[in-house]
């Protein structure tokens, strides 16, 4: 495979990173543990066509696809943005446009580009449905706080399911860092069938989650590398001590691995090819690399770097959050090992 970014990668992630740059700024995000959805900033990528421009042509999309899709993931994880990119639009709209029915594409494809949507997905065995409707819990849903619909996996396929339908109750919960999940509650609730698409929706995600990690870990770094060089200890800065040094090229290498991984993987997955292992050896980095990087970044910034109001504080809750999402480097090691042994 080629490494190198397509020419559409490179402007799509040049575009998000100058919106976001300019966006995402500590009075967007307010304090900590709290918002979890920027709504202005949402609206604002979707007139400039970052949502809809990875999505197929046949849908008003600009006929690109994943690896587009994963270039904006990494800016949105280098800001930590508090966007829906990777439920709403990765799985959810993605979805949508390769396998809804044309009223499930008007009625929520569209808005979801347009700006004006959120979609959320609950994958898991929390549901079960019967004749079109859904019942069953699932805690932590990401964006659910904020969605319009969602996708939920029940019974053996995916349905969407609208929030104001009956018997649908969300109520807002807060993880880590934000407070953008929900705690879904559905009883005997109306849903559009999909297909039997969840593990489409579970490769999706995982190379998302990878995708954004990348671009957390990469920030922290040079976040981390930038204070190491001005921060001064016995009249020294920390960046001239070698276990400083050594700790920042262990953190250089785990972005890397990260980095050539994830890529692998979305390109397989991009093409079609079997990418299983591909996606767990992706997900395994993203996770334990980017546990040792978002430690690393806290542990040479100090004290600093356990103050929830500095801006390092976005970036190691961002990665802890990252790694456990979807599961964590052991369950994808294990995932991995049992490939190799069939």
């Amino acid at each position: 495979m080629d490494f190198s970014p397509t020419e559409a990668q490179q402007d799509l992630a040049a575009l998000t990173r100058r919106i976001l740059g300019d966006q995402v700024t500590p009075e967007s995000l307010g304090a900590h543990g709290s918002g979890g959805f920027d709504a202005p900033l949402w609206t604002v990528l979707a007139k400039a066509g970052v949502l809809d421009a990875a999505l197929p042509q046949t849908v008003g999309g600009g006929g690109f696809g994943l690896l587009e899709q994963c270039s904006v993931l990494t800016e949105v994880g280098r800001a930590v943005a508090p966007v829906p990119y990777l439920a709403s639009v990765v799985q959810a709209a993605s979805a949508l446009a390769e396998f809804g029915p044309p009223e499930l594409v008007e009625r929520w494809l569209v808005p979801v580009v347009r700006g004006s949507a959120v979609l959320a997905v609950a994958l898991g065995s929390g549901f079960t449905a019967s004749d079109g409707r859904l019942s069953g819990t699932q805690t932590a849903v990401p964006y659910a706080a904020f969605a319009d619909a969602l996708l939920v996996e029940a019974s053996g396929g995916v349905y969407v399911v609208e929030k104001d339908a009956p018997g649908v109750s969300i109520a807002p919960q807060r993880t880590i860092d934000h407070a953008d999940a929900g705690l879904v509650e559905l009883t005997d609730a109306p849903g559009l069938p999909l297909g039997d698409i969840a593990v489409w929706l579970r490769r999706r995600r995982t190379v998302g989650l990878c995708a954004q990690q990348l671009g957390v870990v990469e920030r922290a770094l040079e976040l981390t590398a930038a204070y190491t060089r001005e921060r001064k200890q016995f009249d020294h800065v920390l960046g001239g001590f070698q276990a400083v040094r050594q700790r920042l090229a262990d953190a250089y290498l785990d972005v890397e691995a990260v980095r050539l991984t994830l890529w692998q993987a979305a390109w397989r997955l991009s093409e079609g090819l079997p990418a299983d292992a591909e996606l767990a050896t992706a997900k395994y980095w993203a996770s334990e690399a980017g546990h040792r990087v978002a430690h690393t970044a806290v542990h040479l910034h100090g004290g600093v770097g356990i103050d929830v109001e500095h801006p390092l504080h976005r970036y190691f809750a961002a990665a802890k959050r990252l790694e456990f999402t979807g599961g964590g480097a052991t369950e994808h090691l294990l995932a991995l090992g049992t490939l190799l042994a069939r």
